[in-house]
């Protein structure tokens, strides 16, 4: 596939990645309110695929680009930084405790007005996202769909996350779609950045150094993020079973591309 090619390619795997928030606002306005249980197997299959995926697929890409040592280097990079992106841009998901699943008239202001917080603590989280979709393809295609893939389903229930208390409050099915349409745009974003940045350096250890912090990036999510969030909505083994289907899915969709 020639250069020109690769660039649809990687592009149209991350607009579909980051498009796949609206899946979330589709089952938000079905569901209305997604139960604990549906929630806390859905966070934790993500994690699941993340961490997999980012221990078989994108740090070992690294180290064969950029060796063990600065291929760890970039993974503990890509944690901080996250970490970094966390201190100064908080952003929780709505209805991630029981006392916040209820919605009121005396709370429908409050509800909405962290419902738009939300999506843009979650846009800003995406945008390193469409990055990594777009630097996995450009490495690899096979490499570049399975991210694509890993980062879809982590993004579902984010758009749950903004579309539920959104149509809660608004019973508007239009506005709900609209701020998970939102959210989840900062990912092509992301991905035509680092066109612009990665295109003109490109080489194996340009996109091998990328792997490397992308790996940190999807564990650190997965870690901080998703699990605590799928624990704190059940206090059974839901997450962990999550986790585990995850990565037995992501692991037979990844034997099947080789």
């Amino acid at each position: 596939m020639d250069t020109g090619s690769t660039f649809w390619v990687a592009m149209g795997l991350t607009l579909l990645a980051g498009l796949s928030t609206t899946v979330g606002s589709a089952v938000a306005i079905i569901y209305r309110e997604p139960g604990p249980r549906f929630m806390a197997f859905t966070l934790g299959f993500t994690a699941g695929v993340m961490i997999l995926v980012s221990f078989s697929e994108l740090l070992p890409q690294g180290i064969l680009a950029i060796g063990f040592t600065n291929a760890h280097i970039g993974f503990f990079i890509g944690i901080v930084a996250l970490f970094m992106v966390d201190m100064f841009f908080p952003h929780s998901y709505i209805m991630e405790t029981p006392e916040d699943a209820g919605v009121s008239n005396n709370h429908d202001a409050k509800l909405k007005k962290a419902a738009v917080l939300v999506a843009i603590g979650i846009a800003i989280h995406n945008f390193p996202e469409g990055m990594v979709t777009f630097a996995g393809a450009l490495k690899d295609i096979d490499l570049g769909v399975a991210l694509a893939v890993a980062i879809s389903i982590h993004n579902i229930p984010e758009g749950i996350a903004v579309a539920v208390p959104i149509y809660a409050v608004t019973r508007s099915a239009k506005r709900a779609f609209k701020w998970s349409f939102l959210s989840g745009i900062s990912e092509p974003v992301g991905a035509l950045l680092a066109a612009v940045v990665l295109m003109p350096f490109l080489s194996d250890v340009t996109l091998g150094w990328a792997l490397s912090v992308v790996a940190g990036f999807m564990v650190f999510i997965s870690l901080d993020e998703l699990l605590p969030v799928a624990n704190s909505y059940m206090e059974e083994h839901v997450a962990i079973a999550g986790v585990i289907a995850g990565m037995v899915i992501m692991a037979v969709s990844l034997a099947m591309l080789q």
